[in-house]
């Protein structure tokens, strides 16, 4: 597809270094002289500015700043910034707890609630959804990274073999156990997301929880032993009942919610009748493009269009304007 990486947090040409993340003596040098550090707080970056107007950048510190007193493992590598000429790590502070923090907001599907640590002033902790369309592309790719490294690593804290504790290892991008020498690496879960078409009607669908009147493209997770394509096929079956062709890949979208790849994909459907799963989702369906079209400028107070930054909508855009090929 002609503008596959144009998609949020596509690559912006990072260099990730991985050449140092062997080298602790490099880094460690690196740490206590020019390299920068980004804190996240329970998945949240560390940012500056306002995205309401647009003016949104990662809000990266030296090392030693005082956000990162309660880190309870060392900074991850995230790569090198050639105009810098510095190192970018990220590192994970979700041990401070904020004053007065709102459970219910931090845990809403689009959480509004900012934290702001009290060694700061002008940054503050915001969730990555909302943010996505505000940062600069090299800036959503070092976030959706860290995001993405530092929950395996909050979720990956013990050893699969033998259930001891294991220690980060190989500048974040691995962790090792002192027991049984066993070494983990992160974990990437491959899902397909499909622009299944039935002539000028896209099939579109939601789940439970989702924002009242919010549709998107149905999606769902590869299984072992099974092709992108048989995934796409398997997925729109089992959630809404319609049975598909032709397959084609169109764009892949790192989507660190919480560490998945989108296989963006384009599916004939060579059924039409919708039968959903209730187990799988709460409603799906067929759209044409002049209804589409509609939802996109707002104008159908029933339904809300995919949310801008999601490779959903990044398909259904190029859809609309015959721009998939």
């Amino acid at each position: 597809m002609k503008y596959a990486e144009a998609v949020t947090f596509g690559t912006s040409g990072l260099n990730r270094a991985a050449e140092l993340r062997g080298k602790s003596d490099a880094l460690e040098a690196a740490l206590a002289a020019n390299a920068k550090v980004l804190a996240m707080w329970r998945g949240k970056p560390m940012v500056e500015g306002d995205p309401e107007n647009g003016t949104v950048a990662l809000a990266f510190r030296p090392a030693d700043a005082p956000v990162f007193g309660r880190a309870s493992e060392p900074p991850v590598l995230l790569g090198y910034d050639e105009d810098a000429g510095r190192l970018l790590f990220a590192c994970d502070v979700s041990a401070w707890t904020p004053v007065d923090v709102d459970e219910d907001g931090v845990n809403a599907f689009l959480d509004p609630s900012v934290q702001v640590h009290p060694s700061e002033k002008d940054a503050g902790f915001r969730e990555l959804r909302g943010l996505m369309t505000s940062l600069t592309r090299r800036d959503s790719e070092l976030a959706a990274t860290a995001r993405a490294i530092l929950t395996w690593h909050a979720t990956h804290q013990f050893c699969a073999k033998c259930g001891a504790k294991s220690f980060l290892a190989m500048a974040g991008w691995q962790r090792d156990c002192p027991k049984c020498g066993g070494h983990h690496f992160p974990r990437t879960d491959p899902v397909v997301i499909m622009l299944i078409t039935h002539g000028e009607s896209v099939l579109v669908g939601r789940s439970p929880g989702w924002p009242d009147g919010m549709y998107s493209l149905l999606a769902g997770f590869v299984e072992p032993g099974e092709t992108i394509e048989a995934a796409v096929r398997r997925e729109v079956y089992e959630e809404a009942g319609i049975e598909v062709g032709a397959v084609d890949y169109l764009s892949s979208q790192p989507w660190p919610f919480p560490a998945s790849l989108m296989f963006g994909c384009r599916g004939e459907a060579i059924s039409t009748e919708i039968n959903i799963d209730p187990e799988e989702i709460e409603d799906a369906k067929w759209v044409t493009k002049s209804q589409m079209l509609e939802v996109w400028a707002g104008n159908d107070p029933t339904m809300l269009p995919a949310r801008k930054g999601a490779i959903a909508h990044f398909l259904l855009q190029h859809w609309l304007a015959d721009t998939l090929s």
